[in-house]
């Protein structure tokens, strides 16, 4: 509805934490229990192009979609309202697609972890927005999730060969490996436990 709350203000905080929390537990449970296999796939990631054509149309479409003019229906039911800039919405809905393009044609070096960065940027911010101010202080595990997706997409947006870097590091040992897939299941629990406990109703 124009002039109404954009959609991200009215995702429930239960259900935004219940995503994020089967989310951690899911991916972290299963890279605890195959360490072996999922420190493989981590290490071929970097260089997966066909997977970063696919992570790059995903966060350009969802940006298109934010930059459409705000208004109801499918094509701009999350448009966002960018103030004295709204003017620009015509040319960023021309320039995404072809920013697009160039960067899946041109920039095809470590284009999984620029995509996987550019998806963690726009994933952070429903996430901010359904933790906004709500009255449960567990809502800051979101939070500071939402602020790693946030550091860590920056990163590899601007510095992608920190991404291999990390995988290198995390995946020296399996002991140390199985510590921070460990570390990734009881964080996903701990959220996913306050969302079906302290999130509802907010």
């Amino acid at each position: 509805m124009i002039g109404g709350p954009h959609a991200y203000e009215e995702l429930p905080l239960a259900l935004v934490g219940a995503a994020v929390g089967l989310y951690l537990v899911g991916t972290h449970l299963y890279a605890f229990l195959k360490p072996e296999k999922t420190s493989e796939l981590l290490k071929t990631l970097p260089r997966n192009y066909p997977a970063g054509v696919v992570l790059t149309v995903i966060a350009m479409v969802w940006f298109w979609f934010l930059v459409a003019p705000v208004g109801e229906g499918f094509l701009n039911g999350i448009g966002m309202d960018l103030g004295e800039f709204n003017g620009l919405k015509p040319i960023l809905r021309l320039v995404v697609p072809v920013a697009c393009f160039l960067v899946i044609t041109q920039v095809r070096e470590f284009l999984f972890v620029r995509g996987l960065g550019m998806v963690a940027l726009m994933a952070a911010a429903p996430i901010l927005e359904a933790a906004f101010l709500k009255e449960p202080t567990s809502r800051l595990l979101l939070s500071l999730f939402a602020y790693i997706l946030l550091t860590k997409g920056l990163f590899w947006v601007g510095m992608p060969y920190t991404f291999r870097d990390a995988v290198t590091w995390v995946t020296k040992s399996s002991e140390r490996f199985k510590k921070f897939a460990l570390g990734g299941v009881i964080y996903g629990a701990l959220v996913l436990f306050c969302a079906l406990f302290f999130y509802r109703g907010h």
